[in-house]
């Protein structure tokens, strides 16, 4: 066990749940109306607690128990199912292994949490519970085990340093699966009224911000070079994407907003995530440009061109964000500070790699999502009623408001 690699992973871990409680409850909280504040916040807080408790029991051994590997190594093996056989003393790497578990933990809490930003207002809190519950260990968990738990994908070559495809596109693809079926809010597009917060948009942002540090740096795994790289990489990228989103709306608009220059920051992390410690300065740069731009333009073609109320716009900013820093990995880590290529791949054979990753995981979580979704509509019902969505789910499920003025 080496100390310092230790020591920085305990404090990535803590930030990395820091991105769901508080960041991401904040964030996605300000963005609804303010009758529905408090349920926003219920279900970051619920789904947190239930994948902590399912990745335990279950998640972890699937995903990571590589050795013992099940259907052909498409799903990880049963023997550290409730971490058993995991003392203080085992090791993963340099760092012992229940901390690993439990950095992976944060992941497994995140990644369900986000698809919360697709359906708000409007979805009964009992489906949000079964649906999340399903969907981590249907989707999230066979996904990680391909890419990070020894799978095909991580036979294939490839790369996903923190989770563009992981935790970004089967997010981004699975929650505009249930904001179809769902269905939009009642208004949408026209008579929505706008964000009741912006100002808590803005510190959820900010959190979401810092904490990535520990979500991409974190995921070298140890106190040295990659986490260090990542971290600017990863800082060099947000601000970048803030900036390109900022820009857009002053020159469309004639006034930047708030809302708009942090949504671009979780552009920019989301685009450089599958990159982060394998690319150099100018890349995170590269990839925050590119992101803001894209990302930007695919709000306005899901929500008004297709005209589906992805609320939150998970699929535009996390999914087209995680998938698009997938596919340039493979170009820019020959550029100054990057690690470069394995010995005898292209970048454009690299490129395929990373195409089949996101396209088969794209697909595979779309269809899952599919039947996770149609179990829920018959067990629990989806959609809240036209009176609860009216008066706001916050006192029409919980009984609570957010503000008593």
């Amino acid at each position: 066990m080496n100390a310092a690699d230790t020591s920085w992973i305990i404090v990535a871990t803590a930030l990395v749940l820091m991105m769901t409680l508080p960041g991401l409850a904040l964030f996605y909280a300000g963005l609804v109306q303010a009758k529905n504040t408090l349920s926003v916040m219920m279900h970051c807080i619920t789904i947190a607690c239930i994948s902590s408790i399912l990745w335990v029991l279950a998640g972890y051994s699937l995903a990571f128990d590589g050795e013992n590997a099940l259907l052909g190594g498409w799903l990880g093996g049963l023997s550290k199912i409730g971490l058993a056989d995991i003392t203080r003393d085992s090791l993963f790497g340099t760092i012992p292994e229940i901390l690993f578990a439990a950095f992976q933990m944060t992941f497994a809490i995140i990644t369900p949490a986000l698809m919360v930003g697709a359906y708000v207002e409007r979805i009964k809190f009992s489906a949000v519970i079964l649906i999340s519950s399903l969907w981590l260990m249907v989707v999230y968990v066979p996904v990680t085990h391909w890419v990070w738990g020894g799978g095909w994908m991580a036979e294939l070559g490839v790369m996903d340093f923190a989770g563009g495809i992981v935790v970004h596109v089967t997010a981004g693809i699975s929650a505009l699966v249930i904001a179809f079926i769902l269905g939009s809010r009642t208004g949408f597009p026209k008579g929505l009224r706008p964000p009741h917060a912006p100002w808590m948009v803005f510190v959820g942002a900010a959190l979401l911000w810092v904490g990535w540090f520990g979500f991409n740096a974190g995921s070298a795994l140890g106190a040295n070079g990659d986490a260090a790289m990542a971290l600017l990489v990863t800082h060099l990228s947000a601000a970048t994407a803030s900036l390109v989103w900022l820009v857009i709306e002053w020159i469309k608009y004639g006034k930047p907003s708030v809302i708009g220059l942090v949504t671009g920051t979780i552009a920019g992390l989301a685009t450089i995530t599958p990159a982060s410690g394998f690319v150099g300065p100018m890349a995170g740069i590269i990839l925050g440009l590119s992101g803001g731009v894209v990302c930007y333009y695919a709000v306005d073609l899901i929500k008004f061109k297709f005209g589906i109320d992805d609320s939150l716009d998970v699929l535009a900013v996390h999914g087209i964000g995680g998938a698009l820093g997938s596919l340039l990995v493979g170009f820019l880590v020959t550029l100054n500070g990057g690690t470069g290529l394995a010995e005898g791949v292209s970048m454009f054979g690299q490129f395929g790699v990373q195409a089949v990753g996101v396209l088969f995981t794209a697909f595979w979580s779309m269809f899952a999502t599919i039947a996770i979704v149609l179990i829920a509509k018959a067990v629990t019902g989806l959609r809240v009623g036209d009176d609860e969505e009216r008066h706001g789910l916050d006192l029409s499920h919980h009984g609570e408001t957010a503000y008593r003025l």
